[in-house]
């Protein structure tokens, strides 16, 4: 599970590790890692990986074969983002910020994981992509992210359609302001596609763990293939 030391990921992962699931959490900060580990109830390996770097993802399937000798589910969560910003002010270092973690890393750990379940005996597993509600409409000001979120839908469709033959099945969950630090910014009010700023409701973050947690427990013979998980009050189903 990448995107681990906090928010979605750490949710995730204490709650996987709670209903029995063997964890490997990674990000970039080994002593949040360690922080969530000593949290868990329940197996939690540490492992602290750059996801835009292919070396160091590397090295972390070598750590996960080590230790647990095969791979069943990838949960593909780690991302960055911006402040909002006119497409006309954007800088590529700021582009390249942004869709080097939510793009590039994401391709990286799920090739990986992919040749892993591939060769893997019994053959298999399943890579779940954290898209976002901007994989189908953007917020203003958030070119990177939204390009980066419609890539991942992208992304899914090729390796469902590449696994197939494999025993790897590749889902993608969309979720809609689950309060974590990320998106504390939606309680005081955000700017809508009007031109105004307003306050967004927000779900518990152990609503998005407990849907992936389902995810993750599906046979092989069956994928949510894209999942929405969402506030029900949240401006994006028709005009807000």
């Amino acid at each position: 599970m990448t995107g681990a030391s906090q928010g979605i990921g750490r949710s995730c992962a204490l709650t996987l590790a709670r209903n029995g699931a063997k964890v490997v959490i990674a990000a970039r900060n080994k002593e949040k890692l360690e922080a969530v580990a000593a949290e868990a109830e329940g197996d939690v390996m540490p492992c602290a990986c750059d996801a835009t770097d292919p070396a160091s993802v590397d090295a972390m399937f070598e750590a996960i074969k080590s230790r647990h000798g095969r791979l069943d589910v990838l949960f593909n969560n780690a991302g960055n983002n911006l402040p909002s910003t006119n497409f006309g002010d954007l800088e590529y270092d700021q582009w390249r910020f942004v869709v080097s973690v939510d793009l590039d890393g994401a391709f990286l750990m799920a090739n990986r994981a992919y040749r892993m379940m591939r060769d893997q005996s019994p053959q298999g597993g399943r890579i779940i992509n954290n898209g976002s509600i901007s994989a189908h409409a953007p917020r203003p000001g958030s070119a990177p992210y939204t390009a980066s979120k419609h890539g991942i839908t992208g992304l899914t469709k090729s390796i469902s359609l590449d696994g197939r033959r494999f025993d790897i099945a590749c889902s993608q969950i969309d979720i809609g302001n689950a309060m974590t630090e990320m998106a504390a910014r939606m309680a005081t009010g955000v700017p809508q596609a009007d031109g105004e700023i307003r306050v967004e409701p927000l779900i518990d973050v152990q609503v998005v763990a407990d849907t992936v947690l389902y995810m993750a427990g599906l046979e092989l013979n069956a994928n949510a293939q894209f999942l929405t998980i969402m506030a029900t009050k949240m401006p994006f189903v028709g005009r807000g």
